[in-house]
């Protein structure tokens, strides 16, 4: 993977973003440059291919139930706008270390609480998922697998469970960070150098040109 500090990620990230939501509709010249970009940025992080089509397939599955019933002519042209936004998002979250979003979130102009909220559903998300590793792995162990229609009663049941599980265990790692100093601030804050200050400028002078460029033709 190519060493982009996080924030200069982020920031190039949301660029190639925002650019392409902003395309004028059917405007499909400067959405290919977009896609072109999109696919630049999954080689430069090196992103894993396997985990990043698997997530564009579920997430595309979603969309399409929203976007069809708009038309097809209008649905193609969102579904693949939206594709390239994923693809550029997903590229950024997959190749992020544990608890670096929060670290990344520093260098955007946002209010501090609401990067702490981000920070601590971050934490939440992957205590969720912890424990769910745990109870599949428990409930392999004890010969809990296959279709049948009681598994699947005894599966629903065990939401509440995981449910508690996990919110006794966030109670337990925030209260931890309160012992450990944690007053909402993150200790990291790292400035953008002027040479990634300069990166960021050009990636925004390159996506206005795009998107301006779509109202045009």
């Amino acid at each position: 993977m190519l060493k982009i500090p996080l924030p200069l990620r982020l920031q190039l990230s949301l660029v190639i973003v925002v650019g392409a939501a902003l395309l004028k509709h059917h405007a499909w010249s400067c959405l290919a440059v977009y896609g072109a970009i999109a696919l630049i940025w999954v080689w430069l992080l090196r992103v894993p291919i396997p985990h990043l089509g698997g997530l564009l397939g579920t997430e595309l599955i979603f969309l399409s139930l929203l976007a069809l019933p708009l038309g097809w002519e209008r649905a193609s042209f969102l579904l693949v706008r939206s594709l390239v936004c994923l693809i550029v998002m997903n590229s950024f979250l997959l190749t992020l270390t544990p608890h670096s979003f929060g670290i990344a979130l520093k260098s955007l102009p946002v209010p501090a609480a609401f990067k702490e909220n981000l920070l601590l559903a971050g934490q939440y998300l992957e205590i969720l998922l912890t424990e769910v590793t745990r109870m599949q792995r428990s409930a392999q162990l004890r010969g809990l697998n296959g279709a049948a229609g009681w598994l699947r009663y005894a599966s629903a049941a065990m939401i509440g469970t995981l449910y508690l599980r996990s919110l006794d265990r966030a109670e337990r790692v925030y209260a931890a960070m309160i012992t450990r100093g944690y007053n909402g601030h993150l200790p990291i804050d790292p400035p953008l150098r002027p040479k990634q200050r300069f990166a960021v400028l050009a990636a925004c002078a390159i996506a206005a040109g795009l998107t301006l460029t779509s109202y045009r033709i």
